[in-house]
């Protein structure tokens, strides 16, 4: 039996752990209830505060991180990898835990990629973390970051499989953030 048939269900599970959640919940906060309501570092920072918020991205992060790098160093081919990263992504989306309602995905991705592309993650961070010093909305970071993930993969001639990973995930970000962009269209968003 292929490893993978393995590896993927247990990396949506593992996408699936609720780490906002958990750690919120050790300084007596849901972050469910404060805010936006999501599951995020960013809502979960303004429920429990600024290290709670930064434990649970690097959390996410390592979710998405953990399984594809371990693809990856097991020598999985591009599209297992890429397979392994997307199950990991969709597991924080839609978490078994949870009653599949989860967060939006921006740091699994980034874990995903960091596996993938350090090199893309590197230049996009860079992006993003000058998008939120000009207009300081995280939302706004997050997308032109998840645009612009596929043409840093295709720039940096990273496997295709990757490419289209990048697309459908960015998708995926792009509609969990539907309320975002209208928030950002009419000049509501909230501001970090």
């Amino acid at each position: 039996m292929p490893l993978y048939i393995l590896w993927i269900p247990a990396s949506y599970l593992a996408g699936s752990i609720p780490v906002g959640i958990l750690l919120a919940k050790m300084r007596g906060t849901d972050p469910r209830k404060v805010g936006s309501g999501n599951i995020g570092a960013t809502n979960v920072m303004r429920a429990a505060g600024k290290t709670i918020g930064i434990l649970t991205l690097a959390g996410d992060i390592l979710k998405g991180l953990i399984p594809t790098a371990l693809a990856l160093y097991f020598r999985q081919p591009s599209l297992v990898v890429a397979a392994i990263g997307f199950a990991a992504f969709i597991g924080h989306l839609f978490p078994v835990f949870l009653k599949f309602r989860g967060g939006k995905g921006v740091a699994t991705a980034v874990g995903v990629y960091l596996a993938v592309s350090p090199l893309a993650i590197m230049i996009n961070v860079v992006i993003f973390v000058l998008v939120l010093l000009k207009w300081r909305y995280v939302s706004l970071g997050s997308l032109v970051g998840t645009s612009l993930i596929p043409l840093a993969f295709l720039v940096l001639k990273e496997p295709c499989e990757y490419i289209y990973l990048s697309l459908v995930v960015g998708v995926f970000i792009f509609i969990k953030h539907k309320d975002n962009i209208r928030r950002l269209l009419e000049g509501k968003e909230h501001k970090m």
